[in-house]
C-alpha cells in the first residue's frame, strides 16, 4: 500500500511513468474497496443469514416440542459414547429404552440417549420429538443462531477482502510484466552497441 504515498509525490515529479500513477490509484481504489465495502458486504451478508437463521429458531420451536420419557431398561455402553464416570454432566448420557408420549397423544417406544448419568427402571428425562413423537435434535437457540450469522458476516468480509487483494495483485502483475516486455523491447532497439562511444547512442 506504499504506492498511496505514490499519488501525493508523483503529482509533478518529471520522472513520474504513467505507470506509477496507475499502480497508486490501484492501491487507493483496492483499500478503499477493503475498508467500506467489504464491511458493508459482510453486514449483509450476516443480516441476511441472521433473518434466516432466527426464521429457522421459529420454525424450529413450533416443530419441536419436549416430552418426558421413562427408562425402561439400561442398554450396554456403545465403545463411542463417552464414559459416564468421566464426561462432564453436560456429556453424561446413556443409551436407553424408554417410552414416553408424543405431543399428538401417540406412545412410543424406542432406544434413545437419556441425559442420566446411571438410569434406572422408572427413572425420568426430557428429550426432543417432532409434533408425532418421533425423536428429534435439539431446536436450534437464538444465541447459537446469532454467533452463526456473525461469523457468516465476518467471513464474507475477509473474503471480499482477499478477493480485493487477490485482484489488486493480478492487475500488477501484469502491469509490472508489461513493463519488462517495453523495457526488453527498448534493450534490443539500443541494441548491442549501447554505450559505445561515437554510435550515436
Amino acid at each position: 500500500m506504499r504506492a498511496i504515498g505514490g499519488l501525493w509525490r508523483w503529482r509533478h515529479n518529471p520522472l513520474r511513468r504513467a505507470t506509477d500513477l496507475a499502480e497508486a490509484w490501484l492501491a487507493l481504489t483496492a483499500l478503499l474497496l477493503i475498508l467500506l465495502a467489504a464491511p458493508l458486504i459482510g453486514v449483509l451478508v450476516g443480516g441476511a443469514a441472521q433473518g434466516a437463521l432466527q426464521q429457522s429458531v421459529r420454525d424450529q420451536r413450533e416443530a419441536r416440542h419436549l416430552v418426558t420419557a421413562t427408562v425402561v431398561k439400561k442398554l450396554a455402553r456403545s465403545p463411542l459414547e463417552p464414559d459416564p464416570e468421566s464426561a462432564s454432566p453436560r456429556e453424561a448420557r446413556s443409551r436407553v429404552e424408554a417410552d414416553w408420549t408424543g405431543p399428538d397423544g401417540t406412545e412410543q417406544h424406542g432406544t434413545v440417549m437419556a441425559s442420566l448419568k446411571s438410569p434406572h427402571r422408572g427413572d425420568h428425562f426430557t428429550l426432543w420429538t417432532d409434533a408425532h413423537g418421533r425423536i428429534a435434535a435439539r431446536p436450534l437457540d437464538t444465541a447459537t443462531a446469532t454467533t452463526h450469522a456473525v461469523l457468516a458476516g465476518f467471513g464474507a468480509t475477509v473474503l471480499t477482502a482477499g478477493f480485493v487483494e487477490g485482484g489488486r495483485r493480478l492487475i500488477l502483475w501484469r502491469m509490472v510484466g508489461r513493463r519488462h516486455a517495453r523495457w526488453d523491447r527498448a534493450w534490443d532497439r539500443a541494441g548491442p552497441d549501447w554505450g559505445r562511444t561515437g554510435t550515436g547512442s
